[in-house]
């Protein structure tokens, strides 16, 4: 008779408990001996050790330090709903130096669903200057629009209904000029203020850490970035005045933590200006918002953003604020440090990685980047794409729908928590140092950044840290995608002549400490441009100088040995060659060959691949028909011993000036270097070097200088 079915299933029934000991037990015994923490445990550059189980035991249920999404301290996010109410703001950034060209993509991005746009300012208009001046020849229409003032932002703007979409200019040290001409422009557009949105970015530190100069003092920076928050919080309700940006630090090379750590270190400086320029705190908190660079370390980067608010929050609970205003808002984007310009066509997956994460993270706006920005100006196909990057995790995959998705997660949490500890304990440290003005100074934070570079950049070199499309699986034939140039030298006299018919407009005079914004305003609004208003506030009379903060893309050193063997393709008609002599059966010598194609690829070598070869006889007559001068013995740890001894003789012999084996030695490496073999190659062995050594020996390159 057939038993009747139980009422209730469970699945503890075929897949009882099995606590942590257990299964760790388990684990060890299948390492055989190998250490658990070298095998299992990551270890990234902040010390935190991030372990490949967690369970419920990872979490402390009675006092969950987290609390609620839109509640103190905000790890969980700074609006109750999140973004399930209304979505991401997808802020695209825009820097061709044409105007027409510029307004032309705007008007595209929000049509294809952006929904606030950033005007990044060229270099001349950055530091200062207008298009005509002597010192801005290297500098007009690089990196930036070349907005020079209210007429100019009136034309970049054209057709964009500003009572709608939030602007935010990105103008270095020259917020103050920049801020006032877009709200001249708010103003001469019927724009009532208290409806204007958008962001001034103002953030003097972040300009000296880059550049390692500002046109003014840092203090007298300092000074009008409080004049511009001030006047910002009493007339903008919906503009913030202050901008902390990560990236200068991000593309050092800094630790998660560090980047943040020296954001709200930042943060804490322009605080003490703005409270000592007469506004309370509260209201001055109200006017930061932080600008973080992401990566492709997923899960860490959504850590990241929940510590910093969290973070944050601790920062102005400490200065007496109040919860309300502690809620950080965060901007984030995809940092530059990770992209490529080969194989570019990958940055779009690292791209979604970020984007994925700052939505996961809580961001508040997010600017997806296109994947040819390391290659020169996006074109409209990169910048669709870009967009619809955002819109497809948002709109088809709906990851705004579900507030603080990550929330609960026992590895999310805890490892939220290690940061925000992380980044506080660095916090504190530079505090300890006299603040982040003083540790620029001092050059003490470079060095900093610097000890974390220098261990990134070595875990690079040997592969152990991969990057997909260059050190790993690279296109050594792929076809380089160029983006044509604007002329900057048309661009550079159309923007004099349009810029020295406003000036003459406009009567400049000394702007005094009272109602600097209100001057500033009403000079931009008579066609005083971004240099003449610079020149008013005594720009270039007094400079501040520090050792700048270099800027380091992790594929950048690999690139340089793939653009060294291009050069070389185009003089020679062929890239430097190398010969496998591969030994044995294929299942001998497989899995070596195609790692070895990708180390030496990876340094734009041509690999000659010739099957297998049954002795060192035949493999010696491929090489001198090859043409190729290096050799690797390529095989298995079994057949070693009998190969390698006679292969490295008669490849010496036939021509190869290089013999290489590929795996390591162990215990016969004195008898086969005497045999004939010059190197080895073996997993976490310095790649980058090694190939740099044989470019340099083939002619490729030069001198220590081209791979510097």
């Amino acid at each position: 008779m057939t038993q009747p079915l139980p009422e209730e299933f469970t699945i503890q029934d075929d897949f009882p408990p099995v606590s942590y000991e257990q299964w760790r037990a388990l684990v060890e015994k299948s390492l055989q001996g190998a250490p658990f923490d070298r095998e299992l445990v990551t270890h990234t550059y902040d010390g935190i050790d991030i372990q490949p189980l967690y369970s419920r035991g990872d979490r402390n249920e009675a006092t969950d330090p987290l609390g609620f999404p839109g509640l103190a301290p905000y790890a969980r996010g700074s609006q109750p709903l999140g973004s399930a109410a209304s979505g991401w703001d997808l802020c695209q950034e825009h820097r061709h130096p044409d105007l027409t060209a510029t307004n032309r993509a705007i008007r595209q991005d929000l049509d294809g669903g952006a929904s606030s746009l950033l005007l990044r300012l060229d270099c001349a208009a950055r530091g200062g200057f207008d298009p005509d001046h002597d010192a801005t020849e290297q500098l007009a229409g690089r990196d930036g629009v070349m907005a020079y003032g209210l007429a100019d932002l009136e034309s970049v703007l054209a057709g964009v209904d500003l009572q709608r979409v939030p602007v935010v200019t990105d103008a270095g040290a020259s917020f103050l000029p920049a801020a006032a001409a877009l709200i001249a422009l708010w103003q001469r557009l019927g724009v009532p203020l208290h409806e204007a949105r958008g962001a001034f970015c103002a953030d003097p530190l972040a300009v000296l850490a880059r550049n390692g100069r500002l046109p003014v003092s840092a203090q007298f920076s300092l000074e009008l970035m409080a004049d511009l928050a001030e006047w910002t919080a009493a007339n903008l309700p919906h503009v913030r005045a202050v901008g902390v940006d990560t990236s200068p630090y991000h593309d050092a090379g800094a630790s998660a933590a560090q980047e943040i750590a020296c954001g709200l270190a930042t943060a804490v400086e322009y605080l003490r200006a703005m409270t000592g320029a007469g506004m309370d705190v509260d209201r001055a908190a109200q006017q930061i918002q932080l600008r973080v660079s992401l990566g492709t370390h997923h899960f860490r980067e959504i850590a990241k953003l929940r510590a910093a608010r969290w973070v944050w929050f601790r920062v102005i609970e400490a200065c007496g604020g109040t919860p309300e205003s502690a809620a950080l808002r965060i901007h984030a984007r995809t940092g530059n440090r990770m992209l490529t310009q080969r194989d570019p066509h990958i940055n779009l997956l690292r791209n979604t990685t970020a984007v994925f994460a700052a939505g996961l993270g809580g961001a508040d706006s997010i600017t997806s980047v296109p994947f040819d920005s390391m290659i020169g100006l996006p074109d409209e196909f990169s910048r669709r794409v870009a967009r619809n990057t955002a819109l497809v995790l948002q709109q088809e995959a709906h990851l705004h729908r579900v507030i603080d998705p990550v929330g609960g997660s026992w590895f999310l949490d805890q490892l939220t928590t290690q940061m925000a500890d992380e980044i506080w304990a660095q916090f504190q440290e530079i505090e300890s140092n006299g603040g982040m003005l003083s540790v620029l100074q001092s050059g003490w934070i470079a060095c900093r950044i610097n000890t974390v570079q220098e261990s990134r950049a070595r875990d690079i070199a040997r592969r152990k840290v991969g990057i997909t499309g260059v050190s790993e699986f690279p296109d050594i034939n792929e076809e380089r995608d160029v983006r044509p140039e604007p002329d900057i030298a048309a661009l550079r006299v159309a923007a004099s002549k349009r810029i020295s018919a406003s000036r003459r407009k406009a009567e400049i005079n000394a702007v005094t400490s009272a109602n600097r914004v209100d001057s500033l305003v009403q000079l931009a609004s008579r066609g005083a441009s971004i240099g003449q208003m610079a020149a008013a506030l005594g720009f270039h009379s007094e400079e501040e100088s520090v050792p700048a903060l270099p800027s380091h893309r992790i594929a950048e050193p690999f690139e340089q040995l793939r653009d060294a063997s291009d050069a070389w393709l185009a003089l020679q008609g062929q890239r430097p060659r190398i010969f496998m002599a591969n030994f044995g059966p294929s299942s001998h010598y497989t899995a070596r060959l195609t790692w070895s194609r990708n180390f030496f690829e990876a340094g734009g070598f041509e690999v000659l691949d010739n099957g297998g070869f049954e002795d060192a006889a035949q493999a010696a007559e491929a090489l001198a028909e090859s043409g190729a001068n290096i050799a690797v013995i390529c095989s298995s740890d079994k057949l070693y011993p009998n190969v390698v001894p006679q292969a490295a003789a008669q490849l010496k012999g036939a021509g190869a000036d290089q013999v290489i084996l590929a795996g390591r030695p162990g215990a016969d490496e004195a008898a086969w270097r005497s045999a004939g073999v010059d190197r080895f190659i073996f997993v976490e062995c310095d790649v980058l070097e090694t190939l740099r050594a044989l470019l340099r020996e083939q002619g490729v390159l030069q001198s220590e200088t081209q791979t510097s």
